[in-house]
């Protein structure tokens, strides 16, 4: 028989539920607490009746005392602890002269003055309604602080789902004005057929950044099919100024990563490796999987950049002649959907070494479909183990482009 899980409710979900409760049990326990100390201490029924009316004055004063602190809490500091002190000062006074009176009819030997009396039990009244202003107060502002968290991290979120479609959607308009441009002169030149291949890679690519909602992840593999699309259509634009290596091992094949996430990469290699070159540049995507983490690992030999501040702030990135134009902005991007999605989970280090090059290498925790399936059940995300490896050196695949690509190695 299925037993379906168990997910506790947290207690302040429903506020007029927890309210009754605490007030229930906060009262009812402080007349029990004070009978059963008042029968052990030998006194007599009487007093476990003043007890009694006690709690029910007591709980019925809390009650006016919660409607109007209600009303008060969300106005100006000044105005909520005036009202406050007011409300609870008169609260007391009520508190202490119905006290008072009851013990002034139930007790017979009671032949002193009422105002000495009533000045007496003041305290006791004091401390009980303070502790639960105080106590009240302290719940509420706990309760506005975490919805105030839940608030913000709902913003994040949909700030981070918005910038995510924006990245997937709207995709570099250079890339996309240079295609149609090439398409316009190959159609111009009558090179039909090498018009209409380069329009039928670009709307397969368009289909593939669209096909996956935002957010997402998809396998390495449907990874590096959308970068060998991509690249298809740059290769017929740089010829053979644009090489491409892809080497992926087959288990790294099988591991997910957030959708779209090395096509800035492969864009700002060819966009500040190939472009600026006259001979052009070669882009490497190595996807491997080292113990328990997949690695992937995007580089070119371009001109590179200067490592100057590189690890203190993507975006305060200074490149050098050949990338004058960028900020790093693509970078902190991808650093952040990374952070977003992995949190310290990952690994996100840029290389650049002197002799020019340029290089990103990602780690992340190994998953597979399987895996991210079985996890969803769970309290936290099961990370998935790879394969073990046999002692020899796994196999690389290297997936080529499509033959019009002119791909090399």
């Amino acid at each position: 028989m299925a037993v379906l899980p168990f997910e506790p409710t947290p207690f302040f979900s429903d506020k007029n539920r927890a309210f009754w409760t605490l007030q229930i049990a906060g009262w009812g326990g402080a007349f029990l607490l004070r009978a059963i100390t008042s029968l052990v201490s030998g006194q007599d029924v009487s007093f476990i009746i003043n007890l009694a009316i006690e709690g029910i004055t007591g709980f019925s004063i809390s009650l006016i005392l919660s409607v109007v602190y209600h009303r008060v809490i969300s106005d100006k500091p000044l105005i909520v602890w005036t009202s406050m002190l007011l409300v609870l000062i008169t609260g007391v006074a009520i508190f202490t002269f119905i006290i008072a009176w009851v013990t002034s009819l139930t007790r017979s030997s009671f032949d002193g003055d009422f105002l000495s009396l009533f000045i007496g039990l003041f305290i006791w009244p004091l401390a009980l309604l303070g502790a639960w202003s105080a106590l009240y107060f302290a719940i509420n502002y706990f309760l506005k602080v975490e919805e105030q968290a839940d608030r913000l991290e709902r913003l994040e979120a949909q700030a981070t789902s918005a910038q995510l479609a924006m990245l997937r959607y709207q995709l570099n308009p250079h890339f996309l004005f240079n295609t149609l441009n090439s398409i316009s002169t190959l159609v111009l030149l009558k090179q039909s057929e090498t018009a209409n291949a380069m329009l039928t890679r670009l709307s397969s690519f368009l289909r593939h950044t669209l096909v996956t909602q935002p957010g997402g992840k998809v396998t390495v593999a449907q990874e590096m099919e959308t970068l060998q699309l991509y690249l298809g259509i740059e290769q017929m634009r740089f010829e053979e100024r644009l090489r491409s290596d892809f080497r992926v091992e087959p288990d790294a094949a099988k591991a997910q990563l957030p959708a779209m996430l090395l096509q800035p990469l492969v864009e700002n290699a060819i966009k500040y490796g190939v472009s600026p070159q006259e001979e052009g540049a070669e882009i490497a995507i190595v996807a491997q999987v080292v113990g328990p983490r997949l690695r992937v690992t995007v580089s070119d030999t371009g001109p590179g950049m200067t490592m100057n501040n590189i690890e203190a702030g993507l975006p305060a990135v200074r490149p050098t002649h050949a990338r004058r134009d960028s900020t790093g902005v693509g970078l902190a991007n991808i650093r952040d959907r990374l952070a977003q999605a992995y949190g310290e989970e990952h690994r996100f280090e840029i290389r650049s070494p002197e002799s020019g090059g340029f290089s990103v290498l990602i780690e992340l925790p190994y998953e597979t479909e399987e895996s991210a399936a079985l996890s969803e059940g769970t309290a936290e995300p099961a990370q998935a183990a790879p394969p073990k490896k046999p002692s020899a050196p796994s196999a690389v695949v290297t997936s080529t482009l499509p033959p019009k690509a002119h791909q090399t190695t």
